[in-house]
């Protein structure tokens, strides 16, 4: 479990089997920061974590870029509202989820 008390800044990298299918030695990690992050919070370890915070402007900086993810499955938007204290409504994913019409009316 990632500890914010534990987070210092400096000295962390994102392990690069996050980022599997791109080219890390030539990545653009601020125009991609929201795969980084969406990666980070499904897969990453704390190391990852902190890495992120370090690249993306600490934890608030992190918070943010999570407020305007696309997508995220219902265990990591809990995770992220509990850990970051989010509500729901804050996020792109779930006021996206919310609007789209289901085809079938199921």
């Amino acid at each position: 479990m990632v500890l914010l008390d534990d987070y210092k800044s400096g000295g962390h990298n994102i392990n690069r089997a996050l980022l599997w299918e791109y080219d890390v030695d030539n990545f653009d990690w601020q125009n991609s920061k929201a795969i980084v992050v969406q990666r980070v919070i499904e897969m990453g370890e704390p190391e990852d974590f902190y890495a992120a915070f370090d690249l993306y402007g600490g934890v608030d900086g992190f918070r943010e870029i999570i407020k305007t993810l696309p997508y995220l499955n219902d265990i990591d938007i809990n995770f992220v509202c509990v850990f970051f204290n989010l509500k729901r409504e804050e996020l792109r994913c779930c006021t996206r989820r919310q609007s789209i019409q289901k085809h079938w009316n199921f």
